[in-house]
Order: structure tokens, then C-alpha cells, then sequence
């Protein structure tokens, strides 16, 4: 009877709450690259530019300067790189979320969802960070851009995170019943999407046999899709936005049932018998 009631809060309160949750977990999904936040936010610049570097030079090495968009050729690589690491980035992130059985998970407010969201917005901000200064550097030091369709090509880079981070979920709701595997088999993923993604040749012009062994993978359809609205004269013909769509909402789907199935078995003690 005279038992203090606890007021429940509103769904707008709980809604702004759960927000500050995510904002902070997200930056402490950044802080953990490196103990200085500068100093990290610097290396995945770095690391985004020579993965830039490296692929002018395989593409002058090999040849295939001739096969490019009409354009701006660093520009088009860009668009592929670009594309490829916020998908991959992503996926890794997302995939090395903190485990319903892990030591922040017994903090009342944290759960799944918080982790995996903030760790796919710490991504997405590193890569987005590290696009726009190596972008602004480029058009301030070498030759002036131009992009066709800038909102459309932001719309296409956040669909490649965002089935980046589709896929990564799959892999995070399956990772407590066997991490060393599920590690294997996404570090296989992001390595096959260096040539899967088809980052390195135009879909329009790449004979059938090709496409149709790259059709299956949605970030082959965002980096085709995002040349399309970067560069005035080409238009993708065989690739679609609809399919990472789909691709990505189904894997989610998939990716939360096999997490609310782990949650129901998870436990501390099965990492105590590897």
C-alpha cells in the first residue's frame, strides 16, 4: 500500500533516451581504433587512401585505364573504392559488435540493437569522414570535380553501408555459437568482394558471362548504380537499386531472428570451453 510506484517514462522520453544510448555508444565504438580519437580518425584516412593508390596503380599496371567511364579516372576509381569500403567497413563492424554475452551487456540500458547500431554508425562516419577529405583534397591540390547527381550518389553511398551492415548482421546473430568459423567466413566475404563487387569494370560494357557471375552481389548493383549519378554520360543498364534493397531488408529479417533465437541461449560460459 504505501510501496513506492515507479513512474513509467513517456515513449518520447525512451525515445530520446535511447537515442543518447546510441551516441554514446557509437563513440566508444570510435574510441576503441585508438586510444587518441584525432589519431584514429587519421589512420582510417590514411588506410582509405592507399587502398585509392593501390588501385590506380593495379589499374595503370594492368591496362585497364581504356575500360573506365568517360571522365574524371581517379573519380571512377573513387566511386568504386568508396562504395567497397563503407559496405565492407560496415560489415566487419557490425559482425564484431559486442555479443549478447559480453561484459557491456550487463549494463541494464545496453542491449544487441544498441551495439550493432552503433557500431554501423561508427563506421559510417569513419568512412564518410575519410571519402570527404580525401575528395576535398583531391578537388583542391590536383583538378576541380564535378558529380552529377550529389544527393543520389549520398543515397547510393548509404545503401551500400546499409547492406553492408544487412549482411553483418547475419553474421553477428551467428558468431556466439562459433566465433573462429564465423570470423573465417566473414574475413572470406570482404576478401572476395575486392573482385565480387566488380568495382574494377563497367557493368555496360562487361561481356554476359561476367555480369551473371557478379549479378547475386548487392554492392555490384550500388557501385554500378553510383556511377550512374556520378558521371553525366553513363547510365547503368544492368544493375538496379531494388535489389540491395531487398537483399539488405531480407538480411536483416534473417540477421534479427537468429539474434533473438541466440539471446535465448547465449551464455558467458561457452567461450570457457575453447
Amino acid at each position: 500500500m504505501f510501496r513506492p510506484q515507479a513512474t513509467r517514462p513517456s515513449r518520447l522520453r525512451s525515445g530520446f533516451e535511447l537515442l543518447e544510448l546510441i551516441f554514446h555508444a557509437t563513440v566508444r565504438a570510435l574510441r576503441k581504433t585508438h586510444g587518441n580519437a584525432v589519431v584514429g580518425l587519421v589512420m582510417s584516412v590514411i588506410q582509405a587512401a592507399i587502398v585509392l593508390v593501390v588501385f590506380v596503380v593495379m589499374f595503370d599496371i594492368l591496362g585497364m585505364r581504356r575500360y573506365a567511364i568517360r571522365g574524371d579516372f581517379i573519380l571512377y576509381v573513387m566511386s568504386g573504392v568508396f562504395m567497397f569500403l563503407t559496405h565492407t567497413k560496415a560489415l566487419a563492424a557490425v559482425a564484431a559488435a559486442d555479443a549478447p554475452a559480453s561484459a557491456m551487456m550487463m549494463h541494464a540500458p545496453m542491449n544487441p540493437i544498441v551495439a550493432v547500431t552503433s557500431a554501423a554508425l561508427a563506421s559510417l562516419y569513419q568512412q564518410t569522414l575519410a571519402a570527404c577529405v580525401i575528395l576535398l583534397f583531391y578537388h583542391t591540390l590536383w583538378t576541380p570535380i564535378s558529380i552529377h547527381d550529389p544527393i543520389g550518389t549520398l543515397g547510393i553511398y548509404l545503401l551500400s553501408w546499409f547492406s553492408g551492415a544487412g549482411i553483418g548482421l547475419i553474421f553477428y546473430a551467428a558468431k556466439p555459437w562459433n566465433p573462429d568459423v564465423v570470423t573465417i567466413l566473414s574475413t572470406i566475404w570482404q576478401r572476395a568482394n575486392m573482385i565480387a563487387s566488380g568495382k574494377m569494370f563497367v557493368a555496360n560494357t562487361a561481356p554476359v558471362y561476367l555480369r551473371n557471375m557478379f549479378d547475386w552481389n548487392p554492392l555490384f548493383h550500388t557501385i554500378d548504380q553510383g556511377r550512374g549519378e556520378i558521371f553525366l554520360n553513363y547510365h547503368p543498364r544492368f544493375t538496379s537499386i531494388d535489389y540491395p534493397v531487398y537483399c539488405a531488408l531480407v538480411c536483416i529479417m534473417i540477421g534479427l531472428m537468429g539474434q533473438f533465437f541466440t539471446r535465448k541461449y547465449a551464455s558467458a560460459s561457452w567461450g570457457k570451453r575453447r
